[in-house]
């Protein structure tokens, strides 16, 4: 089982609770839009000082300069248990994929895409292709949403489960 934070659109701005909210995850998922590299060094920071240690992935957004896209790709696809996983800051969502998106999820028979860029928290199911879709919204200062976001949610084996979004406040 593996507890995963999925967040998003922090345009270099760490909420002060994201930490303690995320202590408890094994696994650390990023949409995009990190804005700095020392937000991912200032969260780890944090999450050592509780004693904790989990793995942060992620992919690049359309604001992230040079510092964040040598550590993290634009698209990435990997496995979690037995789930498979594509990351696209820009992707879209069901009935509105980003170019490239909708044909990559079919061919690699993915089961979760997650992507960030809208501010939109999103959580929806494609029927047509089996697939799950996140946007956990955006956890940042800047943006036209009104209320920061992420989400936490469990992979068992090859459920997903236990979705809980977590509102920061306006």
């Amino acid at each position: 089982m593996t507890t995963i934070g999925l967040i998003s659109d922090t345009h270099s701005y760490l909420h002060p609770d994201v930490a303690g909210l995320l202590q408890h995850c094994d696994e650390i998922w990023h949409g995009g839009d990190f804005g700095q590299i020392k937000w991912v060094n200032d969260l780890q920071d944090q999450l050592a000082a509780m004693g904790k240690n989990p793995l942060i992935r992620g992919v690049y957004g359309n604001i992230d300069g040079k510092d964040i896209r040598a550590v993290f790709p634009e698209r990435l696809f990997f496995t979690c248990e037995d789930v498979k996983v594509m990351m696209q800051h820009i992707g879209g969502y069901p009935g509105k994929y980003a170019p490239g998106v909708k044909s990559f999820l079919a061919q690699n028979k993915l089961k979760l895409f997650i992507s960030g860029h809208s501010h939109i928290l999103k959580i929806m199911y494609d029927d047509k292709l089996g697939c799950l879709h996140m946007n956990p919204g955006a956890a940042g200062q800047q943006g036209w949403h009104k209320v920061k976001t992420l989400v936490r949610f469990v992979i068992d084996g090859s459920e997903i489960k236990n979705c809980e979004v977590v509102e920061l406040g306006t």
